[in-house]
């Protein structure tokens, strides 16, 4: 028999540094998961990506209290700020993009470095091949002040 489902939560940690404290300590415990299992789970399954990535995750919990839980690739902007060798600056340590993006430049990368960033994120966008998926991170691109050079 299939375990019933109670509902999904999502959120963003640091792949490999997941700890109780908050975000994740509060959201789990108000549902009655395992704080310390999640922890060990996920950062044993991020342990080969790079420390300090911020790695969304969907935990579905059911009705007895167990919980699975599915990391998906790091977000856009963050990947695209990285490429673009932004250093890392503001809250949470993260690359900081343009102040007015389309009117400033914060940085540039290269339309392989586009191609590369859309391999990498395609199994979480929508998009049926990788140029679709490049039209989407242009997009993310442009809104954080980076530029595509042919």
């Amino acid at each position: 028999m299939a375990k019933k489902i109670i509902g999904q939560l999502k959120l963003q940690v640091k792949a490999g540094q997941a700890n109780p404290s908050p975000p994740v300590g509060p959201a789990l415990g108000q549902r009655g998961l395992n704080i310390m299992a999640f922890v060990k789970e996920f950062n044993a399954k991020t342990a080969d990506l790079e420390p300090g990535t911020p790695t969304p995750v969907i935990i579905t919990y059911y009705q007895d209290k167990s919980f699975s839980l599915e990391t998906k690739v790091a977000p856009a902007s963050y990947l695209l700020k990285k490429a673009a060798g932004l250093p890392p600056v503001g809250k949470r340590n993260r690359p900081k993009g343009s102040v007015k993006p389309g009117r400033e430049t914060a940085g540039t990368i290269t339309l392989a470095q586009l191609r590369q960033i859309a391999e990498t994120k395609m199994k979480d966008l929508n998009a049926i091949d990788v140029e679709g998926a490049m039209q989407i991170i242009l997009g993310s691109a442009k809104s954080c002040g980076i530029e595509v050079k042919g």
